[in-house]
């Protein structure tokens, strides 16, 4: 367990946004540049994923995605994340798993994988997920749970159907509990009714913390739990094969109705050859090559307070080694 999970609370001593977003990426240089472009349209509906970034690039071959506590984590006196339906033309009351099945699938003293077959989910679930010889069907979503100051955190959770990702760190300093916030899509991102990733197969290797995804589109992924702490989850991804070269090979997906009312309200960015970053609202940003790319937030939230920032970084055109 002491792979995963830090026995030391790092501090959070983040006073210039740029340390908070490159700390992880400090010690390496990527060596490409990849176009990001902002399909974002506005809405009034806290719920409702208006927020789009997709990366795109023929010659990526791996990079690093991360969240990271918000730069006021530690000002945080009531966390609010109840659902805000109040401009919304949609409202549900169910909460996740209220209806439908529950399985664990894999389970240690310091790792569980739990399951969900869902009855109203929008895609059909014809995505198995294997874990060591033991191949599960039908899952809607997944979570994956570890041993954290003696309780059990759940620092991801992913949808087979449409391959939709969502991580967060170990909840900060003495905080019992954060809140999820953005999703991400990982392989070639297509439109069906919304963008997805179309997966024929998941396998997790619960020793190198490694999903491995084939792609129906073309190529597969392997994406690696590369660290985890009460400061941020980072996840290094690699393709291998052929993948659709018109497609993205990944998008962010978020919320925002205002800057007090989002999950990310902010965008910094690297552009390709610069020597300092640019910065603007996530509804001003519009397109750029660049070797990192950040959203989150400066101020507190209404929507999901304790919701990690996300970033996206060192893409390389070379596999790792």
């Amino acid at each position: 367990m002491h792979r995963l999970v830090s026995a030391v609370v790092l501090a959070f001593a983040c006073l210039t946004l740029p340390a908070c977003w490159s700390r992880a990426a400090a010690q390496e240089k990527p060596n490409l540049a990849v176009e990001a472009r902002n399909l974002s349209t506005p809405d009034i509906c806290a719920e409702k994923d208006n927020i789009q970034i997709d990366f795109v690039s023929p010659a990526v071959r791996s990079f690093r995605v991360q969240a990271i506590h918000p730069v006021y984590i530690g000002s945080i006196g009531v966390d609010r994340y109840a659902p805000d339906f109040s401009s919304c033309s949609f409202f549900t009351s169910k909460y996740f798993g209220e209806d439908g099945e529950r399985v664990t699938l894999f389970e240690t003293p310091a790792l569980q994988i739990v399951g969900y077959r869902l009855p109203n989910f929008w895609r059909p679930a014809h995505t198995p997920l294997r874990i060591g010889a033991k191949t599960f069907e039908g899952l809607h979503a997944v979570q994956v749970w570890v041993r954290h100051r003696e309780r059990a955190e759940e620092v991801m959770v992913f949808y087979p159907p449409d391959g939709y990702w969502r991580i967060r760190p170990l909840p900060f300093a003495d905080m019992r509990w954060t809140a999820y916030g953005s999703s991400f899509l990982i392989g070639p991102v297509e439109v069906q009714e919304r963008p997805i990733v179309d997966l024929a197969s998941i396998a997790f290797d619960p020793a190198s913390k490694t999903f491995t995804l084939d792609f129906r589109r073309g190529g597969s992924g392997r994406m690696t739990l590369q660290a985890l702490d009460q400061d941020h989850i980072s996840l290094d991804v690699a393709f291998d094969g052929a993948m659709p070269a018109n497609l993205p090979f990944a998008t962010m997906r978020s919320m925002f109705a205002t800057e007090t009312n989002s999950d990310v309200a902010r965008a910094a960015w690297l552009p390709k050859g610069a020597d300092a970053w640019s910065e603007g609202s996530i509804m001003d940003f519009k397109q750029a090559e660049v070797t990192e790319f950040w959203a989150g937030r400066r101020v507190p939230s209404r929507h999901n307070t304790s919701a990690p920032d996300m970033n996206f970084s060192l893409f390389s055109d070379k596999a790792p080694r």
